[in-house]
């Protein structure tokens, strides 16, 4: 085997990805509590102005509806109380609760409470509260973002939030019901200029449509795939998972790419392109490379997927 997953992390090297945003995310992290939770609702405020509106109906807020209805039916000082806990991610029944929930699902539940700050069912920022210096230096940065980048800075942010999930020990993990696959008659195929590979074509195609059972099987056993700012996942089960818990519902706008051998037989493709997710609207596509390293029998070893740094990126496809 002339690749590990950790060498085909470095296919195509020139591929500039915004790393700005985990940087954003670093400098959001280091806030004190209550200039995070502040920040959260001053960018609320700022929906629809610079930063995305969030996608109403996006995540299937069934599982957190007895969480959200016991927040609302508690005072304000419990209220701000439970917002800390998950910023300061506290060991309370509530964080615990949080930590088990999809991405989707957190995504949600923050809106809802956007919206309930907004409209006094549940304790807002004290009228007034200013933001630090560095929180607003953060907010000020965040603006400055494309739309795609602020959203997955706005994204991680919460995310992370609420209890260490390593802590639970053996947990069950919520997500919403996975989507069925499109119907193969309504489904589109993409293409791909520079690009005719039938694997990662399928891949595109079958992303789009839900269908992750048969996408999965493009990939080797070992296989591994590495999302944005993070290590890679490995195997076809966590992939898999991946897959049903984090890419229901994308739109894959591939638009360009180029192939080139690699050792022994394997062959490296880059695909640039847009995405669009349900959780932010789909007027907002974040700019994306896709790096695949496909073995001799056509099937993936490794894609890295990477936010990109700016539209120009689209169009780089040197090596380097």
């Amino acid at each position: 085997m002339p690749f590990t997953i950790e060498s085909a992390r470095s296919i195509f090297p020139n591929t500039l990805s915004a790393d700005v945003v985990p940087a954003t995310i670093a400098r959001f992290n280091q806030l004190n509590t209550e200039d995070q939770l502040a920040l959260i609702w001053f960018a609320y405020l700022e929906m629809g102005k610079t930063i995305t509106v969030a996608a109403p109906g996006a995540a299937s807020m069934v599982f957190a509806e007895k969480t959200m209805n016991e927040i609302r039916q508690m005072s304000p000082l419990q209220q701000s109380q439970v917002m800390c806990d998950l910023a300061n991610h506290a060991d309370t029944p509530v964080c615990r609760t949080y930590s088990t929930w999809s991405a989707n699902i957190k995504l949600g539940f923050w809106y809802q409470l956007g919206q309930w700050m907004e409209d006094g069912s549940v304790a807002p920022i004290p009228k007034g509260y200013e933001l630090s210096a560095n929180a607003s230096a953060v907010l000020d940065g965040i603006k400055k973002l494309e739309s795609g980048q602020q959203i997955t800075v706005l994204r991680n942010c919460v995310v992370d939030m609420g209890y260490d999930p390593k802590k639970l020990g053996d947990y069950n993990r919520i997500s919403e019901p996975v989507v069925p696959p499109q119907n193969i008659a309504e489904r589109t195929k993409v293409s791909i200029e520079g690009v005719t590979n039938a694997t990662v074509l399928n891949y595109m195609d079958n992303l789009n449509a839900n269908d992750f059972d048969v996408l999965i099987e493009l990939f080797t056993p070992d296989g591994a795939l590495q999302p944005p700012f993070q290590r890679p996942i490995v195997g076809k089960e966590a992939v898999y998972r991946f897959f049903r818990e984090e890419c229901q519902n994308l739109k894959l706008i591939p638009e360009r790419g180029v192939v080139e051998p690699a050792d022994d037989g394997f062959t490296q493709i880059k695909v640039t392109g847009k995405v669009q997710t349900p959780w932010f609207g789909a007027g907002v596509g974040m700019n994306m490379a896709w790096r695949f390293l496909l073995t001799p029998d056509n099937k993936i070893f490794f894609v890295a997927i990477d936010l990109l740094a700016s539209p120009k990126e689209l169009l780089n496809f040197a090596r380097g």
